[in-house]
């Protein structure tokens, strides 16, 4: 049974973020696809672009949900492909950070083409403020996942 406006409510908020979530995936997956870009390559290409130069592994991890491991497998095949380096970080020799190579970095621009334009079709809808508010109430939900988190529940 579809769920409607007058259904929403504290019990179903997060269904409904996270079907949310998932349908946007379903969207850009097919529009990637389209240009022969996999979601094991835009997705961790786009938050390595986000999160900026020397981003250490365990921190890509978590922004994207995966566990190390399967990060391991999934750096490897992008560095064989000569999107991403692996640098040892010279605090610590045993981590690594992750840098864009060129070819990475212009791959990036390629999603963004694609990206954006739908973003804006997505959100075009709504102001500024109400974006503003969006994001700052996800960035609470954010905050509150850290917490429970952090005290061990989760």
């Amino acid at each position: 049974m579809p769920i409607t406006d007058h259904d929403i409510d504290r019990s179903n908020l997060l269904f409904l973020l996270g079907r949310l979530t998932r349908r946007w995936r379903q969207v850009l997956d097919s529009e990637f696809q389209i240009s022969g870009i996999t979601d094991a390559t835009w997705r961790p290409l786009l938050h390595l672009e986000r999160m900026g130069e020397g981003v250490r592994q365990k921190d890509l991890a978590s922004s994207l949900g995966i566990e190390g491991p399967s990060l391991v497998r999934l750096l490897d095949t992008l560095v064989a492909k000569g999107l991403v380096e692996r640098r040892e970080d010279p605090a610590d020799r045993r981590a690594k950070n992750l840098t864009l190579t060129d070819a990475g970095a212009l791959l990036v621009r390629r999603i963004l083409t694609v990206l954006l334009p739908l973003e804006e079709e997505l959100l075009g809808s709504f102001s500024d403020a109400e974006i503003a508010q969006m994001a700052g109430l996800v960035k609470r939900l954010e905050g509150s996942l850290d917490t429970l988190k952090a005290r061990g529940k989760r």
